[in-house]
């Protein structure tokens, strides 16, 4: 049986700021040696070029070491960082961590597991196909063995990071004979994102093995409740996957659902009901009372151009890349649910929910005494 887990999100104060966990260890709300995960946002320019997401996972592992953890095995924590603050979204950090049975509170109610795995590496000629699908479903089957989860419906959310395609990449498969998907770098990191949430949907039964032809042309065949991320700094995926299971006990659960469109907030709190959080019909964010940890969204600029009927000029616009603006546009719909700028809004969202919209999931937090959420009162 895994053990119960403690999650928390904190501000990045600055790009290099890890202080917030420091304090989370000093405080005794975790240990340094029992961080397993962290998913943030930093508030770099989101593109094949964001060395952000490096700066903040060497302040993240520094602190780890610092406060005792072993640098082996903090090297293997999974710290997956998604670039880009556009408009209100908050940089911030969301730490999972075990927690020895004992301190857990004790339920036999579905409470938060987590599970990681890394993939076999990863060819620059297989992103985009077929076996980059089939390695990633391999390491989500390994990551839900190690949460503890057997049925894939108690999977609400997949967390990946997986290498796009550089320059030196794309030079290096062309060295050895081999093709590429494309040679857009940045193009590319739509490829292994959505390439990735593929494998992730074969895994949990979603869909069956697609096509290669399908990756990036079928928008109908998607996972519910990926979340993909790429990046130049790995050559394998890291794999997160976040669920509930009986017996670990602990003070939270996750839920999940999409956004049908950039405007649908329904969608984010049915992802909150869906975790078990009881809300009126009509909820607002003051009724969340700090029960609410955090929600994780993938965005996508819909295919037609259209939100709601009205025609956009996202995918037009040759000044500012649409994965900025739909990126800015559902942070602000998010926080205007949450009440909490600081949400995971992540951009390129092929394969991840429908198109023009995205999977959401929600962590809250259903334990006894003061909720660990954020709770902000106007002064």
């Amino acid at each position: 049986m895994p053990e119960p887990i403690e999650v928390r999100k904190v501000p990045l104060h600055t790009v290099s700021d890890a202080s917030e966990l420091a304090k989370l260890i000093d405080d005794g709300v975790m240990e340094a040696s029992r961080v397993i995960a962290v998913i943030g946002k930093t508030e770099g320019n989101g593109g094949v070029n964001d060395y952000t997401r490096i700066i903040a996972d060497r302040a993240f592992r520094e602190v780890l070491i610092a406060k005792g953890a072993d640098p082996e095995k903090v090297s293997q924590v999974p710290i997956v960082w998604s670039g880009g603050t556009d408009g209100v979204i908050s940089p911030h950090a969301t730490i999972f961590a075990t927690l020895a049975p004992e301190k857990a509170e004790q339920t036999d109610e579905p409470r938060l597991t987590v599970g990681f795995a890394m993939s076999e590496h990863l060819l620059p000629e297989e992103i985009g196909y077929r076996p980059m699908i089939e390695k990633v479903a391999a390491a989500v089957r390994v990551a839900m063995e190690r949460a503890g989860i057997t049925d894939p419906k108690d999977v609400h959310y997949v967390q990946t990071k997986t290498p796009l395609l550089t320059i030196h990449t794309i030079r290096d498969a062309k060295s050895r004979g081999k093709k590429v998907w494309t040679e857009g770098t940045h193009e590319s990191m739509d490829l292994s994102n959505g390439c990735t949430a593929l494998g992730i949907a074969v895994a949990l039964g979603e869909i069956q093995m697609p096509e290669d032809s399908q990756v990036l042309h079928d928008r109908s065949i998607y996972s519910s409740v990926s979340s993909c991320s790429s990046g130049v700094e790995l050559d394998q995926a890291q794999v997160v996957v976040v669920g509930n299971a009986r017996g670990v006990g602990g003070r939270y659960r996750i839920g999940h659902s999409v956004m049908r469109d950039a405007l649908d907030a329904d969608g984010i709190w049915e992802a909150i009901k869906d975790a078990g959080l009881e809300l009126p019909d009509r909820p607002h964010w003051t009724d969340l009372q700090g029960r609410l940890v955090n929600v994780f969204l993938k965005c996508e600029a819909s295919g037609d151009g259209q939100v709601h009927g009205r025609r956009n000029a996202m995918l037009d616009d040759s000044d500012v890349h649409w994965h900025r603006q739909i990126k800015s546009c559902v942070g602000g719909v998010t926080a205007s649910v949450t009440g909490d700028p600081a949400a995971f809004v992540s951009v390129s969202a092929a394969h991840q929910g429908p198109d023009g919209g995205g999977p959401v999931a929600a962590i809250v937090d259903l334990g006894t005494g003061d909720p660990t959420g954020y709770r902000w009162t106007r002064s």
